[in-house]
């Protein structure tokens, strides 16, 4: 008897998300398109309850942030702004055999004999190219096998029975200038800029270019003042956005976790100035060790609310069902760190295909507000009564003191810009004299979550294989969902016992209208109830509901009670209809 075949947990994963209705391959009729996917009934109301709870705990359960909903195609000198233009791009090579492209930083290294051959001539025509290439082989590997490569390579250029020319050999060690696949050389790397460009208007020339963004955060810096303005807000407090954003990937992979479109939960949370703090507050605040900081206070610094951050952001995934355990942080290296970044930690998650990012937490300093003001020729300042204040009551060394610090932090924005250190000397005092006025440009903490990454670790994270024995006493294995009931697609199942007894299913019938306004249930009276428990398990619902004979009265003390059943452990117990609803609100809300 042949074994049974291991498969991969992600592959187990990619077929059930197919299979149940989670994730489908965008367009998938035509044979589908790479790094585009569409979320299924499962998958669709999986991704609305995590982008509620985000939304509802950033803003509504917060006195300090409120909600911007921004366009996708924004004026093309945002992008100019922020840099996307110029450096928002990723090394790409080509394979010269295959054409198959691969993003350069993240081809596999290779060791092996690299084979270089200096052209190749056509035995038949006499004809000559030329061009060289070269083909590694690993350890062990007959070079005829590099040759046959090489000649499919020069027949590919015109050459009918290629003969080969100038071969010689090289040992290589740990490169990256081969394909992975088939051992051809690839392609110089060269800068493939990320953004999707489009046109707007009747014309397509280069006077209506557009961009799809290829983040959500432009556009609140782009809107900080109107926002500021008419919310009624004072620094510190937050801008929150989830939406779409596109990037042209050169290698989309993993499933949903690198795609072409998907959509970001971002927060710009806009705080003071270190130098303004002290100024207000005498001193600023400083972690003193790890963990959450507790409430904010007036006195906090940036690495006081970064920290916070963090930590607020490793709750929210412990209260959707990913336990800190399944999280790693990752602080960047000040080598690592963007040219504006003052610290940033990225959030890591153990995926089947290994621990990669989920959400950064960025200190920005007041980068991103600086570059608008600047290309845009619009304030960013914000007017500090407090901070006007407290100057003015300040002894005229820490006056300078402080001058000088902010200072010093404008200048070093300024000359990164290109401005000349004449110049930015002259805009960098000006600045600090502004700030003694109570005038300055807000720095900002940015968590950054991408929607699709989180629900590809919550399907992960769920995904499990329990052995079972059905009612024939057959075992069996069955794939159990566990989400956490605050995210679970489906909250509730609801089974009449037999679907040929008119008088069960108008009862399930009225229990399930009398859940539905408040969760979403799904009902199903098809096939045995065991086999119902085992379709509503696989969707990851963690309650089930079925009504039976005791529920019409046939034991009169049971009569208009219903058997709940709990998903992860296949617990029941039993509950009077009329407690359904507080019962449930409990535990799914």
């Amino acid at each position: 008897m042949a074994e049974a075949k291991d498969i991969p947990v992600m592959e187990k994963i990619v077929s059930l998300c197919k299979r149940r209705g989670f994730v489908f391959q965008s367009s998938d009729i035509y044979g589908g398109i790479n790094g585009f996917w569409d979320y299924g009934p499962l998958g669709a109301e999986l991704k609305r309850n995590v982008k509620e709870l985000w939304w509802n705990t950033m803003t509504r359960m917060r006195e300090d942030v409120v909600g911007l909903e921004a366009t996708i195609i924004m004026h093309p000198q945002i992008w100019k702004a922020s840099g996307h233009v110029d450096t928002f791009s990723d090394p790409m090579s080509d394979c010269l055999l295959t054409k198959k492209r691969f993003r350069s930083d993240q081809v596999e290294p290779q060791s092996g004999i690299a084979y270089h051959f200096a052209g190749a001539r056509d035995t038949a025509s006499g004809r000559e190219l030329n061009e060289p290439f070269s083909v590694l082989l690993p350890a062990g590997k007959p070079p005829e096998s590099a040759r046959r490569t090489a000649q499919l390579f020069y027949q590919q250029r015109g050459l009918a029975q290629a003969e080969l020319l100038g071969e010689r050999t090289e040992k290589v060690e740990n490169s990256q200038r081969y394909n992975p696949e088939n051992g051809a050389l690839l392609t110089e790397p060269r800068p493939f800029n990320l953004m999707f460009k489009t046109y707007v208007g009747p014309v397509a020339d280069e006077d209506n270019v557009a961009y799809l963004r290829p983040e959500t955060a432009q556009a609140i810096f782009a809107q900080f003042k109107n926002v500021l303005e008419t919310s009624r807000q004072k620094v510190p407090f937050g801008i929150a956005q989830v939406g779409k954003a596109f990037r042209n990937e050169v290698t989309p992979r993993n499933f949903t976790f690198r795609s072409r479109e998907f959509e970001q939960m971002e927060l710009e949370f806009f705080i003071r100035p270190d130098e303004a703090i002290e100024a207000i507050c005498g001193t600023v605040a400083t972690p003193s060790g790890p963990g959450h900081p507790g409430q904010p206070q007036p006195q906090w610094g940036w690495q006081m609310w970064h920290q916070y951050w963090v930590e607020e952001r490793i709750r929210f995934y412990e209260s959707i069902g990913l336990p800190r355990t399944s999280l790693e942080e990752y602080w960047q290296k000040p080598e690592e760190l963007a040219h504006y970044a003052r610290a940033t930690v990225d959030l890591l998650f153990k995926f089947p295909f290994g621990t990669q990012e989920l959400e950064g937490i960025a200190a920005r300093s007041d980068f991103d507000l600086s570059q608008h003001q600047r290309c845009s020729g619009k304030s960013m300042t914000v007017f500090d009564e407090e901070l006007k204040g407290a100057w003015a009551k300040l002894a005229p060394d820490t006056q300078r003191a402080l001058a000088d610090r902010y200072a010093a932090a404008r200048k070093r924005y300024l000359e990164k810009t290109g401005l000349p250190t004449e110049a930015a000397d002259k805009q960098a005092a000006e600045d600090a004299s502004q700030l003694g006025r109570g005038y300055y440009v807000p720095h900002v903490i940015e968590p950054s979550a991408g929607v699709d990454r989180l629900i590809l670790a919550l399907i992960t994270h769920a995904f499990r294989e329990d052995e079972v024995t059905d009612e024939k006493g057959k075992k069996e294995t069955r794939t159990i969902m566990r989400f956490h009931p605050r995210v679970a697609p489906v909250k509730i199942g609801v089974f009449p016992l037999l679907k040929n007894k008119p008088e069960l299913v108008k009862r399930a019938e009225e229990i399930r209208d009398l859940l539905r306004p408040h969760f979403h249930v799904f009902y199903d009276e098809a096939g045995s109830i065991g086999r119902r428990y085992a379709r509503q398990d696989e969707a990851g619902t963690p309650f089930g509901v079925t009504i039976d004979f005791d529920t019409l009265g046939e034991t009169p003390e049971l009569r208009d009670t219903v058997t709940v059943r709990h998903r992860d452990d296949g617990r029941q117990e039993r509950l009077a209809v009329g407690d359904l609803l507080a019962w449930f609100g409990s535990r799914l809300r």
